[in-house]
């Protein structure tokens, strides 16, 4: 059931837009995914190893500038989302990307734990604009929310590569250079995609352009009534908060899952080939459901894939498992993320409002982003009960147990209320 009032006319100007454009935008906006969330998301529990080793900082002090930088990133997704649905989206991500190439630069200097706090908020704010949701919507705004699937799905695409590329060029790189030398590399790659955005990102070829200020003042007005009904409705709390559940389960789990292998007693080599075919395993997930489900609802979709997650938990918590097992874990694990991805890319659309896109997402990145924030440092505390990963993967079974009947929950509700409403 879409939300909020829909005006009869908007006095806009109809933008056709050229499907070789967007599908080139999409293509560069996914390349700028993998150096984003490769550089900033991926290397930090690598970079993390070689810190503790060289400062002497603990698990819980580094984990907890991670948490403190992502609080910082929630208070900036719902402004970013509302800049973007504005039309500012290219100067949004390219010089956020400037930004994040500053301070990794920064970051290579540190001495300090409470300067590695300061630059984690800064490099946590720079993620509201760079990673999936100001992609997502850049996307949507330049072909509209109802035709953006396909473009969002090549975006996930390349995205589901970050990890298998920047897993491995970081640990070359600390393996040659160091730890700080390794960061300026990450840093001239952010640089790069600051160039490509300020290229690629035209605000000018978008499918609806206002055609003068009262059609702004219009669509503007429109927005914020769109979500003003759907905080009203249970769709978008329920919605909220099976995200959220998803969001604090996949950081806990990616800023932890190498230590947890370690643990198990897999070799580094094993590691590194283990948690490399998570980005295959993304891709070829979103491969998939663009074969065979490209109609599928995302309500249905999302049901299904996080039906697997308590099962992948539960099988990575037994006793020394060998490394084909755990090759298969992550197979399994990295299919499901990489579909479940484009689900809650596009589940607002679907069950809440075509309108508005990058406000309701911001608005569900809030809580999803805190939640990435504080479970990385819940899991490093868990940790450090007994120094050992059990109770952070029963913890990790169970939010992943919520995290279902959360999900369907929200997909009863809106088909229920959608179906009442057609009738």
């Amino acid at each position: 059931m879409r939300s909020g009032p829909e005006p009869a006319s908007v006095a806009v100007r109809q933008t056709a837009v050229a499907p070789d454009r967007a599908r080139s935008l999409a293509n560069f906006l996914g390349i700028g995914q993998i150096c984003s969330w490769g550089s900033i998301y991926y290397c930090f529990p690598l970079i993390a190893l070689a810190m503790e080793t060289e400062l002497g900082w603990t698990k819980s002090e580094l984990y907890g500038a991670l948490t403190f930088g992502l609080l910082f990133a929630s208070l900036f997704t719902y402004p970013v989302g509302i800049a973007i649905d504005r039309g500012h989206g290219r100067h949004v991500m390219a010089w956020s990307s400037v930004a994040a190439a500053a301070v990794m630069i920064w970051w290579s200097m540190v001495h300090s734990l409470v300067a590695f706090y300061l630059l984690s908020a800064a490099l946590g704010a720079i993620q509201a604009a760079i990673l999936y949701e100001p992609a997502f919507a850049v996307l949507a705004r330049r072909v509209g929310p109802g035709r953006a699937r396909a473009g969002i799905t090549t975006i996930t695409l390349w995205g589901g590569f970050a990890s298998t590329v920047f897993i491995p060029l970081e640990q070359l790189l600390l393996d040659q250079w160091g730890w700080r030398d390794s960061l300026w590399v990450l840093a001239a790659v952010n640089l790069v995609c600051a160039l490509g955005y300020l290229y690629w990102v035209r605000p000018e070829l978008d499918v609806m352009q206002p055609s003068h200020a009262k059609a702004k003042a219009e669509n503007i007005a429109r927005d914020k009534a769109v979500v003003r009904q759907a905080l009203r409705g249970p769709v978008f709390w329920l919605l909220l908060l099976a995200l959220s559940i998803y969001a604090g389960t996949f950081s806990a789990f990616t800023f932890h899952m190498y230590p947890i292998l370690q643990e198990l007693n897999i070799s580094t080599i094993d590691i590194v080939q283990a948690l490399a075919v998570i980005g295959p395993a993304q891709v070829a997930g979103r491969i998939l459901i663009t074969l065979f489900a490209a109609r599928t609802s995302m309500r249905l979709l999302g049901s299904i894939v996080i039906s697997v997650f308590p099962l992948v938990f539960a099988l990575l918590a037994q006793p020394s498992p060998s490394f084909w097992m755990v090759a298969t874990i992550f197979t399994v694990y990295g299919l499901c993320n990489g579909i479940f991805t484009i689900v809650r890319s596009l589940v607002a659309p679907e069950m809440l409002s075509q309108h508005a896109y990058g406000a309701l997402n911001g608005l569900l990145v809030i809580p999803m982003t805190i939640a990435r924030a504080v479970a990385p440092l819940a899991a490093a505390w868990l940790w450090a009960t007994d120094r050992s990963y059990h109770l952070v993967l029963v913890a990790l079974i169970w939010s992943s147990v919520l995290l279902l009947a959360t999900f369907w929950t929200a997909g009863w509700v809106s088909w229920s209320r959608q179906r009442r409403a057609s009738t």
